[in-house]
């Protein structure tokens, strides 16, 4: 979209990606205070919107037939709208100005922000200054807007993928209601004569029209929705671009040559957002800090559409404990006392937040609770000793089928002793496996064999219901070490439905752990830096006990800077924060929000207020709720889950839903080197050895050292880079299976202390001379012809292979170009030139056709066409 200004009005212009359609947004410059936009409803073609601009230019112009200051000028060329904002004067604009590609879900791209501008919408001659309005701009600003927050066009990423697939895959009859009376936004595009062909126009069939849903985003983890709150039912909904601030990650596992995207999605909740001591448990509301939602999706990627691909995902949780406690960071001290501020017999806070969990997840939600059991001295048992009683007293009037479940883990104990560490594998295993707990989603066909995941099993596949939450005391390190161990089960289980691998077992250090684990670290640096202001200070290998020993002094830097950021920096990272969420509103009526003492009242509406309704202390669901469980009721197709979804009635030719157009973008000049499919992780070229010899399967089993990354090392040139991986694709076929032995067990790290129980399947697979393996021993500076080359030249070469040999070389001896037969039916034929070939008349006139046809100007049919064309009519629809 471009931004054109005049000393009246602003022009927002925004298009399709393919520039063929253009939609007109006019802001008026002269209202001081307040913001009005007038949406054309009107959709222009290229041609029609550059008359529109001319015509504006010249009627802007000073004087008629002036030349040189034009009338209107572009401002800024953007690719989205933040949100409207206003502090004490005027409203501010806030436009995507960057944008980077960095997943793509069903054809569908997820863009990360790089880049934003804040433009002031009223013109200088009716400003009216305030003296506070440039710090309230500063501190807005200070929320980096490129850093962390990302959108889609077509997708929409505040719901689940599930959640998603499922709205479409609804009876059509639910929707026939909506689409037998469209509305007056509802259009069916004729633009142009290829977008309006229809050759059953003519013969009174009905026009190739489909029904698409529009529904409205899961606010909780919209940020921008307060920005959009005055505009979202004036303007189109093309203009509104809805963002969510987390982590997104993609890289793509190659498995033989086959491409298996694995993509990361975490949500972050914009309801009491905040800082790590400055927004603990919960508030009134039963929103909790630092909740987040992490998705991973495994889809084959050779198949892109939703409707024939196979797609896989599954969600968890983490979030604080929710209660009513909170932290004296007064004190200066690195581990402030855990106070209970509010007592909650009833466990009316915590019923609140499940109450949530239960319309979004379904049942059952497994509490897993890594807070510490044994103390010196009691800090965070207080929490374990509050919140299992809550749970205790709301599921004694729940059905015991959709009772909550908890389990109470202290990971960090377990984790000091190496012998204990096995107890960590088996524990959050057992968790996954349990029958009928593990819900995991497969919208695939599925066998009999993963009936016992639990689930709900539909006419498309199984879908989650239920969720499991983690929690620590800063749902930081151990919540995201223990969600990885959660993630790497669940990705077991969805390569194994999928069909990639015959067991649902993955062992740790293969490539696809490998590169699942790196997903994570960026993950949970991710939202550490979000949330505690430094990265993780225990990471994976910390708690598998394989850390470096540089690690340590890694560890110590991010506790310092994390102690910092909590000291000194936090309070006005959380200043920030309340305002971009609109949570503080400035007025001249009322203190700034640098003055107020607390933002306590900000965050718990109703306690400024007596409740109308008092919820019930025993029936502490919503309505409807249990009705459906296990499935969960937003993604019931119930009356009141039907008023958020819109149904629209598009042309199939129409590029709002050809997700081809979006992906591979025919009309761009584009390169193979710059796509997004290229730059991406890939499990080949960053994990995988490239030593010859080894074992291709990304789930063999490899030494620590034995990785892409190690074999390259600080060489990170493109030239050795290319080399690496020619040599790598020149490698002899792996051996079969029964010359490979390997365990198939989880718990990899028994197998890796015994030093005689190692697998072979652990180091590259080369074969030996019939020399033996001493004569190698001994006399070290003896190569084998295996290594260098890739085959043993010490053996004769087959018969074929000299028959092939000696024919070659006879070619070779007559190559002069006197004695040398023709040897292709063209006139010319070298590697300079070629005739081309020649083609028939018909040929010609069936191109010239087809053609023809593709721009909307079909031939003249003859009477053979005619009544070709009618018997095919009369046996397909009469």
């Amino acid at each position: 979209m471009d931004l054109y200004e005049t000393r009246a009005r602003y022009f927002l212009v925004g298009s399709n990606l393919a520039k063929t359609k253009h939609r007109v947004l006019k802001i008026d410059r002269t209202e001081p205070r307040d913001l009005v936009i007038i949406d054309d409803k009107h959709v222009y073609n290229q041609q029609d919107v550059q008359e529109l601009l001319g015509r504006l230019d010249q009627g802007n112009r000073t004087k008629i037939g002036q030349k040189g200051s034009s009338g209107l000028s572009r401002a800024v060329t953007a690719f989205g709208i933040v949100g409207f904002v206003r502090f004490l004067e005027g409203y501010y604009m806030v436009l995507i100005t960057k944008h980077r590609k960095m997943a793509d879900i069903g054809g569908h791209s997820i863009y990360k922000i790089e880049d934003t501008t804040m433009i002031y919408i009223p013109n200088d001659s009716v400003r009216v200054t305030h003296p506070d309005e440039a710090r309230y701009v500063r501190i807005f600003q200070s929320v980096d807007l490129s850093s962390n927050f990302y959108f889609s066009y077509s997708y929409d990423l505040s719901h689940s993928l599930q959640y998603n697939l499922t709205l479409l895959q609804r009876p059509f009859e639910l929707w026939s209601s909506s689409a037998a009376a469209p509305s007056a936004e509802e259009e069916v595009h004729t633009a142009s004569k290829h977008d309006s062909f229809d050759i059953f126009e003519d013969e009174g069939l009905p026009t190739q029209v489909v029904h698409g849903l529009q529904n409205e985003p899961y606010y909780k983890y919209v940020w921008n929705g307060k920005l959009l709150e005055r505009v979202k039912d004036i303007v189109h909904h093309d203009w509104l671009t809805y963002i969510i601030y987390g982590f997104c990650g993609q890289s793509k596992l190659l498995i033989f040559g086959r491409p298996v995207l694995i993509t990361l999605i975490a949500r972050r909740s914009s309801k009491f957002a905040g800082t790590r001591f400055l927004k603990r448990g919960a508030n009134c509301e039963g929103d909790v800090a630092n909740e987040v939602e992490t998705e991973q999706i495994i889809h084959d990627a050779s198949v892109m559409s939703f409707t024939a691909g196979s797609y896989s995902s599954y969600v968890q949780v983490r979030g604080s404990v929710p209660l009513y406690w909170s932290q004296d960071i007064s004190t200066m001290m690195p581990k402030p006392p855990i106070r209970l501020d509010q007592a909650d017999p009833y466990a009316h806070v915590a019923a609140l937040h499940f109450d949530q969990m239960l319309q979004r997840f379904g049942s059952p939600i497994i509490i897993l609770n890594l807070v510490k059991k044994r103390e010196k001295r009691k800090h965070e048992k207080i929490l374990s000793e509050e919140l299992y009683p809550a749970v205790t007293n709301l599921n004694q009037f729940l059905p015991p089928e959709h009772c909550i479940d908890y389990i109470a883990w202290d990971m960090a104990r377990y984790t000091k002793r190496l012998a204990r560490l096995l107890n960590l594998v088996k524990m959050i295993t057992r968790v996954v496996n349990h029958p009928l707990k593990y819900r995991l989603v497969l919208n695939l066909d599925i066998k009999l064999y993963v009936l016992y995941l639990g689930g709900h099993i539909t006419f498309n596949g199984r879908v989650q219901t239920g969720v499991l939450r983690t929690n620590c005391v800063d749902c930081l390190d151990r919540t995201n070490t223990a969600q990885f161990m959660v993630g790497k089960c669940a990705l077991a289980y969805q390569l194994y439905a999928l069909g990639m691998i015959d067991k649902p077992k993955l062992q740790f250090d293969t490539d696809c752990v490998r590169l699942f684990e790196e997903l994570y670290e960026d993950h949970g640096d991710t939202l550490s830096l979000q949330y505690g202001g430094s990265q993780l200070v225990h990471r994976v290998k910390t708690y598998r006990k394989i850390a470096p020993w540089t690690q340590h002094s890694k560890d110590i830097m991010q506790t310092l800077s994390r102690y910092y950021s909590n000291a000194f920096s936090d309070a006005d990272r959380q200043d920030a924060i309340n305002l971009f969420l609109q949570v503080f509103q400035p007025s001249e009526s009322k203190p700034h929000l640098w003055e107020l003492p607390t933002d306590f009242y900000l965050h718990q509406k109703n306690t400024m207020a007596l409740p109308q309704e008092r919820r019930s202390y025993t029936l502490w669901w919503t309505s409807g709720v249990l009705t459906y469980l296990p499935v969960p009721y937003d993604e019931v197709p119930c009356e009141e889950t039907m008023k958020t979804v819109k149904v629209r009635r598009v042309n199939r030719f129409n590029e709002e839903i050809d997700t081809y157009t979006e992906f591979f973008r025919p009309f761009e000049l584009t390169s193979f080197d710059e796509t997004f499919c290229i730059a991406m992780t890939n499990s080949a070229w960053v994990f995988m050895p490239k030593t010859v010899g080894v074992d291709p399967s990304p789930f063999t089993v490899r030494k620590p050292d034995e990785t892409g990354k190690s074999v390259l090392g600080s060489k990170s040139s493109k030239e050795e880079t290319v080399l690496q991986r020619k040599t790598a694709a020149s490698a002899p076929p792996p051996p079969s299976e029964e010359a490979i032995s390997s365990s198939s067990e989880d718990d990899s790290e028994e197998d890796r202390d015994d030093d005689g129980s190692v697998s072979q399947r652990s180091t590259p697979i080369k074969l030996l001379t019939d020399s033996g393996e001493s004569n190698r021993i001994h006399e070290p500076q003896q190569q084998t012809t295996k290594d260098p080359y890739g085959c043993n030249l010490a053996q004769l070469p087959a018969e074929e292979d000299l028959y092939i040999y000696k024919r070659q070389d006879k070619l070779a001896s007559s190559s002069s170009s006197s004695s040398r037969a023709p040897v292709s039916i063209f006139s010319e034929d070298s590697v300079y030139a070629v005739s081309p070939p020649q083609s028939s008349a018909d040929t010609h006139e069936a191109l010239e056709s087809h053609v023809l046809t593709g721009q909307g100007q079909a031939r003249v049919l003859c009477r053979e066409d005619v009544l070709m064309y009618r018997e095919y009519v009369k046996n397909r629809y009469m």
